[in-house]
Parts: C-alpha cells; sequence; structure tokens
C-alpha cells in the first residue's frame, strides 16, 4: 500500500524559511513533486524531481526561492522554502508518479502552510 505522508506545515512570518517533509513508502517512483492549493483556486504545481538520477523542476513562482529534494535511503522528499510571501500560502500535497510522464498516481493529505505579513 502507498503512503505518502507530508509533515513541517505551520504559521510563519513574511520573509521565513519552512522545510517540508513527503515519507514515501509502499513503491519505486519516477518522479516527486509538491503541489499547493490556495484558498478558492486551483491545485497548481510547485516542484518537482525524478527519483532517480538528476533532474529538479520548478514553477515560475517558487524558481529561486524554494529548493527540492530527496534522501533516497529515507524515502523522503522535502521542499525548502524561503523568502515566503503572503502568496506562499495554501495546503501543500506531495504527490508521486510511476511514469516518466503522464499524471501523479499518489497522493499525500497535505500540509497547512500559512505566511502572515
Amino acid at each position: 500500500q502507498v503512503q505518502l505522508v507530508e509533515s513541517g506545515g505551520g504559521l510563519v512570518q513574511a520573509g521565513s524559511s519552512l522545510r517540508l517533509s513527503c515519507a514515501a513508502s509502499g513503491s519505486t517512483f519516477n518522479y516527486m513533486g509538491w503541489f499547493r492549493q490556495a484558498p478558492g483556486k486551483e491545485r497548481e504545481f510547485v516542484a518537482a524531481l525524478k527519483w532517480i538520477g538528476a533532474g529538479t523542476y520548478y514553477s515560475n513562482s517558487v524558481r529561486g526561492r524554494f529548493a527540492i529534494s530527496r534522501d533516497n535511503a529515507k524515502n523522503t522528499v522535502y521542499l525548502q522554502m524561503n523568502s515566503l510571501n503572503s502568496e506562499d500560502t495554501a495546503v501543500y500535497y506531495c504527490a508521486a508518479r510511476l511514469q516518466a510522464y503522464g499524471k501523479y498516481d499518489y497522493w499525500g493529505q497535505g500540509t497547512q502552510v500559512t505566511v502572515s505579513s
């Protein structure tokens, strides 16, 4: 059974940093990513990485401020978020994809990130 468990969300002030974690179990994935959904908005892509080998991808809104990384030994992917602002407030979801392309197959339960200005 595949499980993705996020942690690390919280309430922070603008300009602060936060690191999210996603512990994965139950399968080997091709890609893992982070998405977010703000109130009243659609879910949007934030960042992704290839689980085996190189390759990281970011949305324009977070490139240069966020960094995605992994610890293969712990089956955990991280999202380091720096210079947070109020527009980063959202529920952040971890996702995993079995194939190199296409939709993400598994999703975590989400973790709330709130940035106060």
